[in-house]
């Protein structure tokens, strides 16, 4: 499937190599003022080739609005997008036409429809995730009307955790950084596996502010379960918690609850979320991202004949995916809420009848 969402709902396309990636995004109210500097400098966060932190592949990620926007305003009708690739080197991936390279895609996607795009992974590249910020971007204008934002930012790099969130730092950080302290560490441990021909996993920390009470659908679209869908969707994430996550497992029930008073809670350790619905906490997110799987040191494989063999690869890759993948949990997070708030309206009669009359 290509597509995501109930209410606001979003389809993506294009490939690694091909001419182009873009998404079509359906189900924005009318009205809504679209800034076009403000979806291009969401874009401008996640593109490649910023520093040596990141791939050296660079792309403009130039995105283009096609429909759906008249005067600067949402029609109410699909909004479709369009973002040109201009810098592949198809040429890079020669060497694996029938290779299969070990912690990619190439495997299963071969495996499953009989064919694939080797040329960056196609379709299961993460440079599809252009067209989830770019879609995200406009959900992010739409939360920004209700006084709901979204920040992220990097918790830990292979081990290396940070001890407070500053979510504001974090901007001004090249790999997004959430604690001043241990940026250099993360950044030391990131130069030395890329100088290793390596690379290193990391934990991306999604903070949503100003939600309502009663975003989430139960049971089988809660809130809480559409945003573990949502990023484990991301390429290369292999964990969602929400909250406490784990730690809930070794705690008892009376330290684990949030206990309640006329003015809200005392604490958060479910993360702003309660029975699959929002409690108008802050919602709290730790995405894991497992180590880049392009690495340049000599690895086991077999090709399309089942034949064992030990290959090198080329191209120009992510040392650490988990850095621009901060951005993309934060776009998948505002079109899950976005989402949620449309569903929401017509929860109960009251709010039918708010609209109506």
């Amino acid at each position: 499937m290509n597509s995501f969402g109930q209410k606001l709902r979003f389809s993506t396309f294009g490939e690694s190599h091909g001419t182009a990636l873009g998404c079509i995004l359906d189900g924005v109210p009318a009205g809504l003022k679209i800034d076009e500097a403000y979806i291009q400098s969401e874009l401008d966060r996640r593109k490649p080739g910023k520093s040596e932190f990141e791939t050296a592949r660079k792309e403009a990620d130039k995105v283009e609005i096609l429909s759906g926007v008249f005067e600067g305003l949402s029609t109410g009708t699909p909004i479709a997008m369009l973002i040109y690739n201009t810098n592949q080197k198809s040429k890079d991936y020669t060497n694996i036409k029938d290779v299969f390279r070990p912690g990619h895609a190439d495997f299963t996607y071969f495996h499953k429809y009989g064919i694939r795009d080797y040329r960056g992974g196609g379709r299961s590249s993460a440079r599809e995730t252009a067209a989830r910020v770019a879609a995200g971007a406009i959900a992010k204008l739409m939360l920004d009307t209700l006084n709901i934002s979204i920040m992220s930012g990097i918790s830990e790099i292979a081990g290396v955790k940070a001890s407070s969130y500053d979510y504001e730092s974090a901007k001004g950080s090249l790999i997004y950084a959430l604690d001043a302290s241990v940026e250099q560490k993360q950044k030391d441990v990131i130069l030395k596996a890329k100088n290793d021909h390596d690379s290193v996993g990391g934990v991306a920390r999604v903070l949503i502010k100003g939600t309502p009470i009663g975003l989430g659908q139960p049971l089988y679209y809660k809130l809480d379960a559409v945003l573990a869908d949502a990023m484990m969707g991301i390429n290369a994430v292999k964990a969602v918690e929400i909250g406490d996550g784990v730690l809930s497992a070794s705690t008892l029930g009376s330290l684990n609850n949030d206990e309640i008073r006329s003015n809200g809670f005392e604490t958060n350790h479910a993360g702003g979320i309660l029975g699959g619905i929002s409690n108008g906490e802050d919602i709290i997110l730790n995405v894991y991202f497992k180590p880049t799987p392009s690495i340049f040191k000599e690895q086991h494989t077999v090709n399309t004949q089942n034949e064992e063999l030990d290959f090198s690869l080329k191209g120009r890759h992510d040392p650490c995916v988990a850095i621009r993948g901060t951005v993309v949990c934060e776009s998948m997070a505002a079109l899950v809420i976005a989402d949620m708030l449309l569903l929401n309206m017509g929860s109960n009669m009251q709010g039918i009848e708010k609209y109506y009359r």
